[in-house]
């Protein structure tokens, strides 16, 4: 189907424009103990916290008697769009879930990248920290981001995180591009039960 430049585009069946993305979610096995490595070691803003256990909930996930602690981070300094949030995290109190294989290759499989502009600082405080990391800080020699830098490491719960250091002339297009939209919305962190 042909648009006009600068029209939404429509999704197929004739349904309105997708609006962006909401969040990315992943499920983990302790909400505290994951909060504090997104929070505190990786520097997302914690903006809500809470537990839901009710029959929408259970008719959402496809479990009778479904119980969630839910946390939803930020990345500091973004603007916000329709979402308060980037990253949610959810841990099943019931039913309890078991971690199947991590493997990355895997079909499902997925993980999150995270952009910096000091990759190799925050590899040397998160692996001294005792972060399981791929490798250390990879040149990237390909692509559209040549002149940059990556590498794989794993949260609490194996799940497979990136972190990338853009090259220096996108970082700059990005910080730009960022400053000229509007800042987020300072509010504090939210707990309450569904």
């Amino acid at each position: 189907m042909d648009t006009p430049e600068g029209s939404q585009r429509q999704s197929a069946g004739g349904a309105g424009p997708l609006h962006g993305i909401w969040h990315f979610s992943f499920t983990v096995a302790d909400i505290e103990r994951s909060i504090r490595f997104y929070r505190d070691l990786l520097g997302f803003e914690l903006v809500h916290e809470q537990e839901q256990q009710n029959a929408y909930t259970s008719q959402l996930v496809g479990y009778a008697n479904a119980h969630l602690k839910v946390a939803q981070f930020a990345v500091p300094g973004q603007p916000r769009g329709l979402s308060s949030h980037d990253l949610e995290l959810v841990e099943y109190v019931n039913p309890r879930g078991t971690r199947g294989d991590t493997n990355i290759c895997n079909p499902g499989a997925a993980h999150l990248a995270i952009c910096v502009d000091d990759i190799q600082d925050r590899y040397e405080m998160l692996h001294s920290a005792g972060v399981q990391f791929n490798s250390p800080p990879t040149a990237i020699t390909a692509g559209v981001n040549v002149g940059g830098f990556t590498c794989y490491f794993r949260d609490p719960d194996q799940i497979v995180l990136e972190m990338v250091q853009p090259p220096a002339r996108r970082l700059a297009n990005g910080q730009t591009a960022a400053s000229n939209k509007s800042s987020s919305n300072a509010e504090g962190v939210v707990k309450e039960s569904l």
